[in-house]
């Protein structure tokens, strides 16, 4: 429930001010030019970046060796892009640093994460 809160609620009205306070600072025109240039970026670095993930886990399936690390990347690959498509500052921000290389520290995390919620069986494996 405080995470709903959180994404519909606080994060909105926190972009909402950044925004105001960027378009007060550098004017309307620079602040929607931002926007779209983050959201034209985004997308390319998530589609580059999303067929390479593809690329070498088909390549690592062929060899029989499970992808294990590169279904994070994809996930990060995945949130980034959503984050960079979102029109906002801060959530370009959060999209920036889970498609850059910069996301190989937030990966231990979501490892950590993910086990936690099998061993609690919160989430279940199939195979």
């Amino acid at each position: 429930m405080k995470w709903i809160l959180l994404v519909f609620i606080v994060l909105p009205a926190m972009e909402i001010g950044v925004l105001l306070f960027s378009g007060k600072t550098f004017g309307i025109g620079i602040t929607v030019l931002l926007i779209l240039l983050t959201g034209i970026l985004g997308a390319y670095l998530a589609k580059k970046q999303g067929l390479e993930t593809i690329r070498l886990a088909r390549h690592q399936l062929a060899l029989g060796e499970p992808p294990g690390d590169l279904l994070l990347d994809g996930l990060c690959i995945l949130f980034g892009a959503a984050f960079l498509l979102t029109p906002g500052f801060l959530t370009d921000a959060a999209g920036f640093y889970l498609l850059l290389p910069t996301r190989k520290t937030i990966k231990p995390l979501l490892k950590k994460s993910f086990l936690k919620w099998i061993n609690r069986r919160t989430i279940t494996i199939i195979k």
